[in-house]
This record gives structure tokens, sequence and C-alpha cells, in this order.
């Protein structure tokens, strides 16, 4: 399965955040949302750097409550990991594990086209699986 489909089935809808907003208005974003992580974008779109929970504990961990009016800048993570639509789910997933991170960006010529999570790759990973076991419990009742 191709990040392509999976984008197709759960939507391409991205949460994002300027760099200059706060450290306090990304977590309140991230709580409305019930999300794990914001795309930091420039203001023609393009993908400047990721703020996730963990950046946001990292912050208040180094800086503790002065870190609400921080800029999100300050803390995202500006070298970002991204993927096109083209990548499978077995690269995104090793992708992830070999970097440590939970969620991948689908950037193609600069622009942003959705994000792909663990939770999403996993849920389709587990379905595949129980799809080829399903079809071989059928082939063996067949024979």
């Amino acid at each position: 399965m191709s990040v392509a489909r999976i984008l197709a089935e759960k939507g391409n809808a991205v949460v994002t955040v300027p760099p200059h907003r706060t450290i306090d208005e990304a977590i309140h974003l991230l709580a409305e949302k019930r999300i794990g992580a914001l795309v930091v974008t420039g203001a023609e779109g393009r993908v400047l750097g990721i703020l996730s929970e963990r950046d946001v504990m990292r912050a208040l961990a180094s800086d503790a409550g002065s870190a609400f009016d921080q800029p999100v800048s300050r803390y995202m993570t500006s070298k970002v990991v991204t993927c096109t639509r083209r990548a499978t789910v077995e690269e995104v997933m090793e992708t992830m594990t070999e970097g440590r991170f939970r969620h991948l960006p689908v950037v193609e010529e600069g622009r942003l086209l959705g994000v792909v999570s663990i939770g999403d790759v996993v849920k389709r990973r587990i379905a595949a699986v129980e799809a080829e076991h399903q079809a071989m419990r059928d082939y063996i009742t067949m024979a």
C-alpha cells in the first residue's frame, strides 16, 4: 500500500502553524485538534519544521514556564524528514523507526500534501496482515 492510498482513505487535511506562534498557542491547537504534531509552515506554505508533543516536552523541561511565550520556531524540529505519495507503508515504517518519530509530512514539489502518522501506518499494515491470514485460511479450507 502506498502513502497516496492512505491519504485517499484518511484525507489530506494538515494542521499547520506559522513559526512565530507561541508554544502556548501550539499546545492549545494540539489539544483542540487532538493530534500529536503540527507542521510549521512559512507564508508560501513551505514546510519549515514540525512541532511534536516531544518537542513541547523538551521545551518545558529546558525552559519551564518561560517556554510558553517563546515562538514555535525556537523548539520545532527543523530538519524534517518527508516522503512522497509513492512511498510504501513498509518504507514509511522503516523511516519512522530509524528516525524515532511518529509523524511524516508528505511533500512533493515543495507542496505539503498531507501527514502520515504511525497510527495510520500500523492500522493499514494490520489490515493487510489480517487480509493475508484470511486468504490463507480460505485457501486451506478449500483444499
